[in-house]
């Protein structure tokens, strides 16, 4: 069957099919008003295709993930981030030159420009850094706004480069510590981690564990399909808007609570645990009670309905990172016990709720001495290669148009004007 016949109004439509590469099936309803008269209701868009791509597949069922056709568990054991970032925007894994080029031009634009300084000594020492991140990174297309047509290569390489550097500055704002500038001899994830952590009055180096963690936590956040952050890059992006406005759209719609910022929301809730003397079993109790209103951050996952492939690596990454580092913190041992529950839980396993990338990132990046504020920023930037991506597959799609969606209509009827004034 290659299309569904649908009756309206007397009148017989039919409505083409399309299949994926992975056998994916929608109906496709490009010419559905035109033709028929109607739009179709979706709230949320959750059974609506907005685009094709062929950068990520995604299937909840299985539990599977794969940037470029490679399984999401090859990349996070062999590839470094800048091969995943390469993968993802030019759409194969770079050859021994093309990384080593790759790589070089991002060291050599990682600094910004010095006027850069201002913006960060107008914000409020508690600022939020995703507020601070996503004003900045907007800000870049001042800097260069020469390049917003003709000169994308080069503007993905600028952001690439740039953003850890804001993001790292941003944190150092919110501690008072000076800005320290990055260093050419390191590579991306030490460089990010010696622009946060160190000061001018000590050496500082990277450790291993560390950095192997983050490349890991970054990969495993760098894509994920046309999720909300994502969506809006592509639905700024459509307007015509240059990277860096689109980017720094993606950035806000990542700050929200039910996105980007559940990670932070999980640690959130061990401390409220924690200060409720560690009943962590009250709160379980809380969460299965269909009159509480209470949730458990960090379980179960939209699009997943199997365990999240990415929060089984980070599983068994947590528990080698935490072993490594010797972290004792009684955040982590009460996370324990809720996995514990959740993984042998009939309530917890009958509705699918198993720890999420979200659970585990946040315990993570805690025993990596990362603030909790910062936790929605390090999403940001993992996530950056999957945001200039998906912008740069739209932007060089022919069929590429402004997006527009349609909506019903709910309000009242025409309505005569009557001036109150009188």
């Amino acid at each position: 069957m290659s299309s569904i016949k649908i009756d309206l109004d007397g009148k017989r439509f039919d409505l083409p099919f399309i299949e994926g590469s992975e056998g994916e099936k929608a109906v496709d309803i490009t010419h559905f008003r035109k033709e028929t008269g109607y739009i179709t209701y979706d709230p949320a868009y959750v059974n609506t295709g907005s685009c094709s791509s062929g950068i990520t597949f995604i299937d909840g069922e299985k539990g599977i993930l794969r940037y470029r056709g490679i399984p999401i568990e090859d990349l996070a054991s062999k590839a470094s981030f800048l091969q995943v970032c390469y993968l993802l925007i030019y759409g194969q894994l770079p050859t021994v030159e093309e990384a080593d080029q790759f790589a070089g031009e991002i060291t050599r634009h990682t600094m910004i420009h010095e006027d850069f300084k201002r913006f960060f000594d107008g914000y409020p020492m508690n600022a939020h850094p995703m507020g601070v991140l996503a004003s900045t990174v907007a800000a870049l297309s001042t800097f260069y706004p020469q390049g917003e047509n003709n000169d994308n290569d080069l503007n993905i390489i600028r952001l690439l480069a740039k953003m850890k550097t804001l993001a790292a500055f941003a944190y150092k704002k919110s501690t008072g510590q000076p800005f320290m500038y990055p260093r050419n001899d390191l590579s991306f994830e030490e460089n990010f981690l010696y622009m946060m952590f160190a000061v001018p009055a000590e050496t500082y180096e990277p450790n291993d564990v560390i950095v192997d963690s983050l490349r890991l936590l970054l990969i495993l956040h760098a894509d994920h399909e046309q999720n909300c952050s994502t969506s809006t890059v592509r639905m700024v992006g459509s307007s015509g808007a240059n990277l860096f406005i689109s980017i720094a759209a993606g950035v806000a719609a990542l700050s929200g609570r039910l996105h980007g910022g559940a990670n932070q929301k999980v640690i959130e809730m061990l401390q409220m645990i924690q200060d409720d003397e560690g009943n962590y079993q009250k709160y379980i109790n809380m969460a299965r009670d269909s009159n509480s209103d209470f949730r458990l951050f960090g379980f179960g996952h939209r699009v997943y309905k199997n365990f999240d492939p990415r929060a089984k690596l980070l599983k068994a990454a947590a528990d080698n990172v935490l072993n490594e580092l010797g972290v004792n913190d009684p955040l982590l041992e009460i996370a324990k016990q809720l996995e514990e529950v959740a993984l042998k839980d009939d309530y917890f396993l009958e509705r699918k709720l198993y720890p999420n990338v979200d659970f585990y990132s946040g315990i993570i990046y805690r025993a990596l001495g990362i603030p909790t504020t910062m936790f929605t920023v390090m999403f940001a930037l993992g996530r950056l290669p999957g945001w200039i991506s998906q912008w740069k597959e739209m932007r060089e799609d022919p069929k590429w148009r402004i997006y527009r969606p349609r909506q019903i209509y709910t309000g009242r009827t025409i309505t005569k004007f009557e001036d109150k004034n009188k």
